[in-house]
């Protein structure tokens, strides 16, 4: 499997990670900036949160290492890192039109 497909796996896993305040898949709130891959397959995914005093960083975190744990399992990916970087800052313009719908937001 190529790096591409493999990172795409990664981010369709990542699509069942829920919001717990929003209740939105965190790749539609467009959190998730980047999943990197090193030579041996592991994962570092880079994302952001909504605010920075986001008391649920630890949960969402929790839940992306739980969603990634069947690609380790099947050994599509080796050991998973979860980077929270604040640059770019999130705003409501990353959310996929699903998260935007869902949520009511109006562009």
């Amino acid at each position: 499997m190529s790096k591409e497909e493999t990172k795409e796996r990664v981010m369709a896993e990542l699509e069942k990670v829920i919001d717990p305040e929003l209740g939105v898949d965190i790749v539609n709130l467009g959190l998730i900036y980047d999943v990197k891959l090193d030579e041996e397959d592991n994962a570092t995914v880079v994302m952001t949160l909504t605010s920075m005093g986001c008391p649920l960083a630890g949960t969402i975190v929790n839940d992306i290492k739980m969603a990634l744990t069947e690609l380790q399992e099947f050994k599509e990916i080796g050991k998973v890192d979860v980077d929270i970087v604040w640059s770019p800052t999130w705003d409501k313009s990353m959310m996929s039109r699903y998260a935007k719908l869902a949520l009511g937001v109006h562009e």
